[in-house]
């Protein structure tokens, strides 16, 4: 996993039948990850996906000094911060994943100080750490940056106001995570509603935190005034299903789905979406925990925007692109977000997709086009899965290159399409090339 020397070799256009689970978040574990430097005591999460961020993660926290050791037999992670001694976040790593970042709050409020490069991920567009630096000097921290590396200092969190200028998931829960340990009230305003920040603050309360609020615009926390979180539950605190894997997976059921059941998943965290597959004429039938969906025989164009959760979520406006690509008539891809997230226009028009970007935030879809295997490379995660799908649909051979894009956020997705009937393999070209 996450070799660069990897590539996905697919054989298209056949039709998937058969059932798919759904692992964890990975916006969720992150998160929770990071939130474990809150507690006096051990804590474990299960329902961990596989996925090399995660691995990221914990090698972050180790270089921290904190003790974290994954089961992927159990799928759980534990996570033991009582050691957490260093706050110089490893500059080469933490470039490379952008849940570094949300380390700034839980290690301030531990150790009054934490030092980190500008995080990285993918390039989808501007991702402002501007958010976080303000926030904080809002709660009395002192920033600065000096060779690349930001470093914040706040030795108390006597509580305050911050009203973030756009509801961000990973600004709404580091400020959240300081303010658990502050010394007074803290209340963030035009806070992100996405279920995960909820869900963290669920994690968060089975603590002792006192929080009101998480799942709405204005969360509230009474901070503990430096007391680390001392409740302990019986039993691991189980990682949310991945609502965007979920979404992947509608998207690849209802261009190719004959059909396909989506389990272990919730389907009320991907409401803006499947609202957008019955538009284009999918049939969709909804259990508890399971979605089943039909592609159907002609898919008709609808227009998305995109927007903060409950919304038609970002991460899901590359897979629909290439669904839209199938459908009669023209449609409009309103990307709010991300200035960059439409760059993976160019490798779709490659393949035979009609595609044309108007400006960094719109592009006019017309179909349906017939698209054929081409080689081409993921820019990002989310596009990466695009990408299989339109290598699913194409008539020919695809090559995926960039593959490790993939692998922050799928886990052994090739193996798990497989499984679905897909003709996809998992290739190294160094080993080729000997």
């Amino acid at each position: 996993m996450n070799d660069e020397k990897e590539t996905f070799v697919i054989q298209g256009t056949k039709a998937l039948s058969g059932s798919i689970a759904v692992r964890g978040a990975k916006n969720d574990v992150l998160s929770l990850m990071a939130s474990s430097l809150l507690f006096s005591h051990p804590v474990t999460f299960s329902n961990v996906p596989a996925i090399s961020d995660v691995e990221k993660m914990k090698i972050l926290l180790q270089g921290l000094g904190v003790r974290a050791d994954v089961s992927q037999k159990k799928r759980t992670i534990a996570v033991d911060a009582s050691s957490l001694t260093h706050s110089l976040l490893d500059p080469a790593l933490a470039e490379k994943i952008r849940a570094s970042v949300m380390l700034i709050g839980p290690v301030l409020a531990r150790l009054g100080e934490i030092t980190l490069p500008y995080p990285g991920g993918c390039v989808i567009g501007k991702r402002p750490v501007d958010f976080f630096i303000e926030g904080f000097k809002k709660l009395g921290a002192t920033v600065n940056e000096k060779n690349g590396l930001f470093s914040f200092r706040l030795k108390k969190n006597d509580g305050g106001t911050i009203f973030l200028p756009y509801p961000s998931v990973t600004a709404t829960e580091t400020l959240l995570m300081n303010a658990v340990l502050g010394h007074g009230i803290t209340s963030i305003q035009n806070a992100a509603c996405e279920p995960e920040v909820e869900h963290l603050a669920q994690f968060l309360i089975s603590g002792g935190a006192n929080i009101k609020g998480a799942g709405t615009h204005t969360i509230i926390v009474k901070g503990t005034r430096g007391e680390l979180l001392s409740q302990k539950t019986k039993e691991a605190f189980p990682v949310l299903p991945d609502r965007i894997e979920t979404g992947s997976f509608a998207v690849l059921a209802g261009v190719l789905g004959d059909p396909i059941r989506i389990t272990g998943c919730l389907p009320h965290h991907v409401a803006a979406l499947l609202e957008r597959l019955r538009a284009t004429g999918v049939s969709i039938r909804i259990g508890d925990d399971w979605i089943e969906i039909q592609k159907p025989k002609t898919l008709s164009s609808v227009d998305i925007k995109t927007g903060p959760y409950p919304a038609f979520a970002t991460d899901m406006q590359a897979l629909f692109a290439v669904l839209l690509t199938q459908a009669i008539g023209q449609s409009v891809v309103f990307e709010t977000v991300f200035e960059e997230r439409l760059r993976y226009v160019e490798e779709l028009r490659h393949m035979g997709a009609n595609i044309t970007v108007c400006d960094p935030h719109r592009a006019i879809v017309v179909g349906p086009t017939p698209l054929e295997g081409k080689n081409v490379k993921s820019p990002d995660l989310r596009a990466g899965l695009a990408f299989i799908i339109a290598g699913l649909i194409a008539k020919g051979e695809s090559v995926i290159h960039n593959v490790y894009h993939i692998d922050r956020g799928y886990e052994r997705i090739e193996e798990r399409l497989q499984a679905l009937g897909a003709h996809i393999e998992r290739v190294n070209t160094e080993n080729n090339k000997a």
